[in-house]
């Protein structure tokens, strides 16, 4: 059975209901707004999630006083002031692979942001860097390649949609697959229970993963992946699925750990812009010392 409800004629009740804003309740009562609604009105260049940061992180006074909370209920001609932070990003010196006037080559720690999360970003990324062509999670080391100008940008971003790149991983896994060499074809799909996830799930996107095993004390095992697709978390969801997720995989594996996640970029196979020719070139990150200490 389907049962239709009435609809408010009046978009201000709509609005009073959603507890945007509350209604007068006497002559002496002044009509109430949300903070974060009235600093959006008040602040054009942010939008309302960068705002809301804004609040969460004690920026933001009314009346003098700091109020944390951005659905805070306050009057519109209450004296509302966004202490907004400056830029004290702070960019450490990053590892060069290769460097010329197009490109940035360089070995990206395990830690370091590829790209900023909203408008307002308080540590370093990536892009601090040069343009962003492709990205590593966080905790994933490794090479990685920076554009200098837009066209280059554009030319290497095409490689990557092409897969005309070739990327080779390593990563240390927990015990050791049943073969010591094989592909891994299956399909990848968001897991809807937990959004910022993904999971093995017939209907998603085709996923191909190449592994051989190089070293393992049947512990641990160090891999090398070569991933013939490039979908989000690829690796960690396809070693996951086959029973050995990586080291230090605070997502994918069941066992709790404080270490690092033991993923890193070897090797990344592209063509950068070259005179006269464009020059396919073979760049290289060495394998962390931690790598070395598990195995």
């Amino acid at each position: 059975m389907i049962r239709t409800g009435k609809k408010f004629s009046k978009p201000e009740m709509s609005r009073v209901i959603n507890g945007d804003v509350i209604l007068d309740a006497g002559p002496d009562k002044p009509e109430l707004f949300r903070l974060d609604h009235l600093l959006v009105e008040q602040n054009k260049e942010y939008n309302r999630s960068t705002l809301q940061t804004f609040i969460k992180s004690g920026f933001v006074e009314v009346d003098g006083k700091i109020v944390k909370k951005p659905n805070t209920k306050v009057e519109k001609n209450a004296k509302i002031v966004l202490n907004a932070p400056k830029n004290t990003k702070k960019l450490e010196k990053l590892e060069v692979i290769f460097e010329d006037e197009n490109v940035l080559v360089v070995d990206k720690p395990a830690g370091l942001l590829s790209m900023a999360k909203g408008e307002y970003c308080p540590e370093a990324t990536l892009e601090d860097y040069g343009l962003l062509v492709h990205r590593l999670d966080r905790d994933t080391s490794g090479v990685v390649i920076l554009a200098k100008n837009e066209e280059t940008q554009k030319m290497l971003r095409k490689q990557f949609q092409d897969r005309k790149t070739h990327k080779t991983y390593y990563a240390i896994v927990e015990g050791r697959p049943k073969l010591d060499e094989a592909m891994i074809d299956l399909p990848i799909a968001r897991n809807l229970k937990h959004p910022t996830t993904f999971q093995v799930e017939a209907g998603g996107k085709p996923s191909e993963t190449y592994y051989k095993v190089l070293k393992t004390n049947d512990k641990y095992s160090l891999l090398e992946l070569k991933p013939i697709t490039g979908r989000t978390h690829q690796l960690r969801v396809h070693l996951k699925y086959i029973g050995t997720p990586i080291l230090g995989d605070r997502v994918y594996s069941e066992k709790k750990s404080n270490t690092r996640l033991f993923l890193h970029a070897h090797s990344l196979e592209i063509t950068i812009p070259g005179s006269p020719d464009n020059i396919r070139k073979t760049f290289i990150a060495k394998t962390p010392k931690e790598f070395e200490s598990v195995l």
